[in-house]
């Protein structure tokens, strides 16, 4: 077994003030420059934290309202009071709009005689969720019992009903990105371009093109509109003694052309007039 000498090792010099080093102005420079930027980092940290605090603490008092607002609805329309319910369901709508409470203001709404607005808050409740098959299933009873026509959509208009409005934009951005990924990463890691690779940049690439359109058919359908007053009438000119055209019965569907005043240009499935804006609600909550 080896042993190790350590006769060769420098002797340990004696303590005294020459073997201390002076501090100069650029340690004394550094030294303060650490530690300003120590401050600085803590306050900035402690500054993130609080407004993160009390952002989570506003958001959270937000989202209180309108579950109160719901709740207070959901009483109301047990106890069959069906104008306290449109109310609160109106209120929880305008704080924070979905489905659900889309779907009970159409109750609501129904109850009380409005099918223009039933029709209409059903109509926006699947524009948010197109799974709600509850409020799907009440558009289609009142359309049957009232004789009253779905809205005429195109073929990309409807591939933009398959799923919420806000989901088409996160398709596009991760089938963009994967397609980019697809043609780019084989180079910058130089592997061979192999097929699998190409067929998930074409598919990628031929999602995107159909979010694409899915997202424009989404632009054309918000402008349609529902008629929300029992014999609204549709003129010929945006005038109060204009020719009248046709009488349009609430719930029925039409598209929103330009506004002059208050009057609003609309197509509708029989002609194409003026009506006042106050008789048509859009379906995606536009005035």
């Amino acid at each position: 077994m080896r042993s190790f000498s350590f006769s060769n090792s420098l002797p340990l010099q004696p303590f005294n003030d020459s073997t201390l080093r002076r501090p100069r102005s650029s340690d004394s420079t550094i030294q303060r420059f650490n530690d300003s930027t120590r401050s600085w980092f803590i306050a900035l940290t402690l500054l993130c934290l609080s407004t993160f605090l009390l952002g989570f603490g506003h958001s959270q008092a937000q989202a209180s309202a309108p579950e109160l607002f719901f709740r207070e609805g959901i009483e109301a329309y047990r106890a069959s009071d069906y104008p306290k319910a449109t109310e609160s369901f109106t209120t929880a709508v305008r704080t924070k709009p979905s489905s659900g409470t889309l779907q009970n203001l159409g109750l609501s709404e129904w109850q009380r005689g409005h099918t223009g607005e039933a029709v209409l808050a059903w109509e926006q409740a699947l524009w948010l969720d197109p799974f709600n098959r509850a409020a799907e299933s009440n558009l289609r009873y009142v359309r049957r019992l009232a004789q009253l026509e779905a809205p005429d959509l195109t073929w990309y208009e409807a591939v933009s009903t398959g799923l919420p409005v806000n989901w088409w934009v996160w398709i596009a951005c991760a089938s963009f990105w994967v397609a980019i990924a697809a043609v780019l990463l084989p180079g910058i890691f130089r592997r061979p371009r192999t097929a699998s690779y190409q067929a998930l940049a074409a598919l990628s690439l031929m999602l995107f093109l159909l979010t694409f359109l899915a997202q424009f058919g989404v632009q054309t359908r918000s402008n349609i509109g529902f008629v929300l007053q029992k014999d609204t009438l549709l003129r010929l000119t945006p005038t109060q003694e204009s020719q009248l055209i046709a009488r349009l019965q609430p719930g029925e569907p039409l598209r929103v052309k330009t506004l002059r005043g208050r009057y609003v240009l609309v197509h509708t499935n029989r002609a194409t007039g003026w009506i006042e804006k106050e008789q048509l609600g859009s379906l995606c909550g536009r005035s």
